[in-house]
C-alpha cells in the first residue's frame, strides 16, 4: 500500500506454490515489498527495511498454522503499508491475543509439526516470544495482536521515537514486556522498562507513569515477592 489505509493499492498479489516449497520464497516476497527507512546508527546512515526478516518470518509461519481450514473464502492476508505490515489468518484466535506470549494451543497440530520438522518455525510458542524480543531490542512499538471478525491479526509497527508512541502504545509494550520477563524468569522493573525503551534515567518519572497506567488497566501488578520499596518494585503479570 502506498500511505497507511487500504485506498492506495500498488499490488495485489496471490501465492499458489505450496507451504514447504514456497515458504522461503513467500518470505523474500514480502521483504522484498517492504519500504525502506534511513535511520542513523552510531554516526552512519544506513538503510533498513521497514521490519526485520525474522519478524516477518515468525508471524508468517505463525498465520499458516493457525489457520482455520473451516472457514470457506479466506486465507492467509499480508498487507503492508507505509508505516506497518498487518498478517492476519482466517479464525478467531483460541488462545486470548493478551496471553500469546506465555500460551500455545494450535489449532493445526500436524500441520505445526509438520512445519516444525521443515523448519520453517521452531518449537512450541516461541514464535511471538522471539517477535516481542526482537521488537524490544530494536526498539520498535509493541506489536498488536487483534482478534477481529472471524479473523485473527498480527500488526509490527515500524520504527517510531518514542515521544511519538501514544499512551495505548506504551501500556502495551510495557505489557509485553512484563510478560516477557516473565518467560524469561525475570521480573520487569522501572531500569527494565526504560531500557526498553531506549530511555535514560530522568526518564524514570514518565516510565513510572506508564507502569501505573497498566496496573490501573489490570495488566500488570506488584510483585509479593519484592521488597516494600517503590525504588526497588518489581512487577509480574496480572494473571500469574
Amino acid at each position: 500500500m502506498r500511505g497507511p489505509t487500504l485506498l492506495n493499492t500498488l499490488s495485489d498479489q496471490t501465492g499458489e506454490r505450496g507451504y514447504a516449497v514456497g515458504f522461503q520464497e513467500l518470505v523474500q516476497y514480502v521483504m522484498s515489498k517492504l519500504p525502506q527507512n534511513e535511520v542513523i546508527k552510531d554516526a552512519l546512515r544506513k538503510e533498513m527495511k521497514l521490519v526485520p526478516e525474522v519478524v516477518i518470518r515468525e508471524l508468517l509461519a505463525n498465520a499458516l498454522i493457525h489457520q482455520d481450514f473451516n472457514i470457506e473464502g479466506a486465507s492467509p492476508v499480508v498487507e503492508i503499508y507505509a508505516d506497518r505490515v498487518e498478517i492476519s489468518n482466517p479464525g478467531l484466535p483460541i488462545v486470548p491475543v493478551e496471553r500469546f506470549i506465555d500460551g500455545y494451543q494450535s489449532r493445526n497440530e500436524r500441520l505445526a509439526d509438520l512445519m516444525r520438522r521443515f523448519g520453517i518455525c521452531e518449537e512450541k510458542s516461541s514464535g511471538i516470544d522471539r517477535v516481542i524480543e526482537t521488537a524490544e531490542m530494536l526498539q520498535l512499538p509493541a506489536p498488536d495482536f487483534l482478534s477481529e471478525y472471524r479473523r485473527t491479526v498480527a500488526i509490527i509497527y515500524g520504527a517510531r521515537d518514542f515521544r511519538a508512541m501514544d499512551r495505548t502504545d506504551r501500556v502495551r509494550a510495557c505489557y509485553q514486556h512484563c510478560v516477557l520477563q516473565w518467560v524469561l524468569r525475570k521480573k520487569m522493573t522501572n531500569q527494565s522498562l526504560r531500557k526498553r525503551f531506549g530511555l535514560s534515567e530522568r526518564s524514570g518519572n514518565t516510565v513510572s507513569q506508564i507502569i501505573s497506567a497498566a496496573v490501573e488497566q489490570g495488566l500488570i501488578k506488584n510483585d509479593p515477592g519484592a521488597p516494600e520499596s517503590r525504588k526497588y518494585a518489581r512487577y509480574i503479570p496480572e494473571w500469574a
